[in-house]
């Protein structure tokens, strides 16, 4: 009985498909928020050719079914343990998702954030509206989210402090 040549290269491409996985995240992490969230036929385009470049970075010359199967499982388990980390500790969530930013507060637009993540007034404008609102005095805060989607407080929903203390319940 013969055995399938599974090839001795196989630790090498779990280890180039880790290595890739990772510079890929952090490249994706350099981009900003707004890539992430709202993706546009550039974006696309981007990550169509980055796949084809890298796959075969990722396999070199084996097209076996190991070869796919050993970087399939790698990309997995890598992320699995990505994952992991940033459920368990704020300081790899931080790192690798970032911290949502504030683009408006009390309806003042935060010119330097929205330069820094790349959020133009187009993106702005259009997140008011699909909150029902026509201008970022309307609102209380903006915020772009980890995700890349942008949270809208109208400024008629600001928490009113309270005149006394709330006594014990009845």
């Amino acid at each position: 009985m013969n055995l399938p040549n599974i090839g001795s290269d196989l630790p090498e491409i779990a280890l180039r498909t880790a290595v890739i996985y990772v510079v890929l995240i952090l490249l994706l992490r350099l981009r900003g928020k707004a890539g992430v969230g709202q993706m546009s036929i550039l974006d696309l385009v981007l990550v169509l050719v980055i796949s084809n470049g890298v796959q075969n970075a990722m396999i070199g010359d084996n097209t076996t079914l190991y070869g796919g199967l050993v970087a399939a499982t790698t990309l997995v388990v890598v992320d699995w343990i990505i994952q992991s980390a940033t459920s368990r500790s704020r300081r790899a969530q931080r790192l690798l998702e970032g911290e949502p930013a504030l683009l408006v507060r009390d309806g003042h637009v935060l010119a330097r954030t929205m330069e820094r993540q790349g959020i133009t007034n187009d993106d702005l404008r259009a997140a008011l509206r699909a909150h029902g609102l026509e201008r970022p005095s309307d609102a209380h805060l903006v915020v772009l989210e980890t995700s890349g989607a942008i949270s809208v407080v109208p400024a008629s929903a600001r928490l009113k402090p309270a005149a006394s203390p709330p006594g014990p319940l009845a």
